[in-house]
């Protein structure tokens, strides 16, 4: 378990981002501790998505800063995120529907590949034997997930469910740090949203990752969340354990609109 005195592996400190006359986020502030489950809640419009777009360098903000592991994230072009430990999913499945579940989830290491362009073309021992070291990584994130008895068919003939398993795969072979979730109990029945659950915090602990997680699906996020932020307009509300967020008089009034 991370102690309290331990920097914060994310800090977003201020961050404000403006489209126009709109501004999506106003001074968010909130710190994710290394080895925690973190959920961000709000309603729809609430700057979820794009706080998430900024964490990924897809956006860029007119104020505050991103520390990821105490070092400033908009120094870096979002093609290196990857590479710094960051990996993320996104709530509309991008997979590569005619390839295998296997072939899908090696693409998630690509982004730690030290070969370049002409050793790969020439095929060179090094190439060979990084290729070699990424199969076996893939071959153990689809048993952790257990995809394996589906590991050599096209993800377009899987359910829902296991296409989501397979980009977790997929995200999870970048080894990274910091895992962002955007929304994966969408689309996705009671049972499987529980099995999700279970599969959050066994991922979580097996790896020793850290993850935040947007989130609509309630139950799911105050059952494995260790810590819960929650914007509204932009701004967040409250920032707590699940139980001081479920309590909270402005989370009430942001989802039901009245007084707790």
């Amino acid at each position: 378990m991370p102690i309290a005195d331990d920097p914060p592996l994310l800090d977003v400190r201020g961050v404000t981002v403006r489209f126009g006359g709109i501004t999506a986020l106003d001074r968010v502030s909130f710190q994710v501790r290394a080895g925690t489950i973190a959920g961000l809640i709000g309603p729809n419009g609430a700057g979820k998505t794009t706080l998430f777009n900024c964490l990924s360098r897809l956006y860029g903000f007119s104020e505050g800063s991103i520390l990821f592991e105490g070092r400033p994230l908009q120094e870096h072009a979002a093609h290196r995120i990857a590479a710094l430990g960051i990996s993320r999913t996104f709530q509309n499945l991008a997979l590569f529907r005619t390839m295998s579940v296997r072939d899908n989830v090696m693409v998630g290491g690509h982004c730690r590949s030290s070969s370049g362009f002409l050793s790969n073309a020439l095929r060179l021992p090094a190439v060979r034997r990084e290729e070699q070291a990424l199969g076996e990584q893939a071959n153990r994130m689809i048993e952790l997930l257990e995809l394996g008895p589906v590991a050599r068919r096209p993800v377009s003939d899987l359910p829902f469910g296991t296409q989501k398993r397979v980009e977790f795969a997929r995200a999870l072979l970048s080894r990274p740090t910091l895992l962002l979730l955007d929304e994966p109990a969408a689309g996705l029945n009671h049972e499987e949203v529980d099995e999700l659950r279970q599969l959050l915090r066994r991922i979580q602990a097996e790896l020793a990752l850290t993850i935040l997680l947007v989130e609509h699906h309630m139950n799911l996020v105050m059952r494995v969340s260790d810590q819960v932020v929650a914007l509204d307009f932009g701004r967040k509300i409250v920032d707590g354990t699940p139980a001081q967020v479920q309590a909270d008089p402005d989370v009430v009034r942001a989802y039901l609109g009245v007084e707790a």
